[in-house]
């Protein structure tokens, strides 16, 4: 039991010059100045008096300092509470008023309408920390001294607390332990073969499990580098490759790689490892890419209430398709959504999970937190199955399943017989009112090649590989999905707006 700060601090390089970091511009960040800079930012949050256990909001662009100010929460004990730079003014506000924070730190071209609603909520301070590393905070973070005492937390003690969507109900606060980041940043480091000689291409972004947990935490616990991009832009991606010994990311970084044609094999030929997660990765996009670079793309799967679950091996097959085995320490078992019976190997259940990884509940929810538990195991609301070679897929989330004229439709089954066909690129596929069938299927397609528009015969080689009941109605296409910054398709945005796709006129 110890602070995650100093569990991981024990696997930082014995030379403290070693490069933690190496940001766009080409400054090098070092291990002694991690230590520095992460110290400075813990002694001024003491001297604003925020205690072990308050709640630090940060709303910010990616940036170092932001990684800097998370290590100092841990450092402190307060708790790291990232939120989405995307969030509007009536989200922000129910977060405020919901975590309570003792401070929040913002971009500083919006401290005046953060610091409008912060006094309305009751939010004592807000500071600001811009992506260029400017703002109050760093300022007054120069000022404090350079050494700090990690103060001492136990496993259960909380490290952060992580925003759900929200799609199904108002936002629900995930509160992460110093043990559920330990245990996993740990599992995964050795899992994924990392050592102090790995560099890692890092643009994705930090308000997330994704980038903040799985991509720093486990640089940290092996005492690797990373190159820090500010953001996703696919020509900074391809000129860090060369530098990069693997890289994480979401299935659209992917797949705009696999539009350049400066991706080649030879680009990629020293990378150990091409990660991928956040997101289903279609079958069609794993094999273009393994064909393209000689890589097959490592998929896992995660969320936020218990950060990684499962993984495809390092040595072994790679299956396409599947987030494979469980890792280490984390039992994963397939019940009935309604009656939480456990189903036998190959069913389509919801899946649940147990391990030192799960959260230790929702935010001021503890109904909520009881009925999202079952004999010990969190329901993770992920309709999956376990096939007899003990891969996991996923088949959907729960609220996605469609109920077609009394048959149950998954999506993902109905996406993969579409991505397999050559004039597909994406497909998303939803449910929306049908007068007869209660729910009819919708199909919305991203073509390979731009203008193609021909659902019908889309229709007719579908006929052959799905049942009737679980072919789309209707084949929508468009030259992209919608998607949130970690590159899941936004379902709910679809289904509002093919809502009227049966009505009749």
């Amino acid at each position: 039991m110890a602070n995650l700060y100093t569990q991981l601090q024990a696997g930082f390089p014995q030379d403290a010059a070693r490069i933690f970091a190496t940001l766009r511009d080409g400054t090098a960040i070092s291990y002694a100045q991690l230590e520095q800079a992460s110290a400075r930012y813990a002694t001024l949050l003491v001297s604003l008096d925020v205690q072990p256990g308050d709640r630090v909001a940060v709303q910010t662009p990616k940036c170092i300092d932001m990684l800097m100010l998370y290590l100092a929460c841990l450092r402190t004990g307060a708790v790291f509470l990232p939120l989405n730079p995307a969030y509007t003014a009536g989200e922000l506000d129910y977060f405020m008023r919901d975590a309570q924070p003792t401070l929040f730190v913002c971009d500083p071209g919006q401290v005046d309408a953060i610091r409008e609603l912060a006094q309305a909520a009751g939010v004592a301070r807000v500071e600001t920390l811009g992506e260029d590393g400017q703002g109050s905070l760093p300022a007054l973070a120069a000022e404090c001294a350079a050494g700090f005492a990690t103060v001492e937390r136990a496993d259960q003690d909380l490290a952060a607390i992580l925003y759900t969507s929200g799609t199904t109900g108002r936002s629900k606060g995930a509160m992460l332990s110093h043990g559920n980041l330990a245990s996993n940043a740990f599992t995964l480091k050795d899992y994924w073969r990392f050592t102090g000689e790995d560099v890692l291409l890092h643009a994705l972004p930090i308000f997330h499990t994704h980038g903040l947990f799985v991509a720093t935490n486990v640089v940290l616990a092996s005492g690797a580098s990373m190159v820090f991009q500010s953001a996703f832009d696919v020509s900074d991606v391809l000129d860090a490759l060369p530098r990069a010994t693997v890289m994480m990311g979401v299935p659209t970084f992917y797949i705009r790689l696999l539009k350049e044609a400066r991706f080649t094999r030879a680009l990629v030929t020293h990378i150990r490892l091409f990660i991928s997660g956040s997101a289903p990765l279609s079958a069609d996009i794993h094999r273009e890419f393994s064909a393209r670079t000689g890589h097959a793309i490592l998929e896992r799967y995660g969320m936020t209430e218990t950060n990684m679950n499962t993984s495809n091996p390092y040595e072994g097959d790679r299956i396409a398709g599947t987030v494979g085995l469980p890792l280490p320490g984390i039992s994963i078992r397939i019940a009935d959504p309604e009656t939480g019976a456990i189903l036998p190997q190959g069913a389509i259940g919801v899946i649940e999970i147990a391990g030192p990884n799960v959260f230790q509940g929702y935010w001021q929810m503890p109904e909520k937190t009881a009925a999202e538990f079952r004999g010990g195991y969190f329901i993770s609301g992920d309709l999956g199955l376990i096939a007899t070679n003990g891969y996991v897929s996923i088949v959907g989330r729960a609220k996605d399943l469609i109920i077609s004229g009394g048959y149950n439709v998954y999506p993902a089954e109905v996406e993969t017989a579409l991505d397999e066909l050559a004039q597909v690129r994406e497909s998303a596929v939803i449910g929306v009112p049908h007068p007869d069938m209660g729910e009819g299927i919708v199909a919305v397609v991203v073509p390979t090649e731009a203008g193609f528009a021909d659902g019908a015969a889309l229709k007719t080689t579908l006929a052959d590989t799905l049942a009737r009941f679980k072919q789309p109605r209707v084949i929508a296409f468009v030259d992209e999905l919608p998607k949130n910054g970690m590159g899941k398709v936004q379902k709910t945005v679809l289904r509002a707006e093919y809502a009227s796709a049966f009505e009749v006129t």
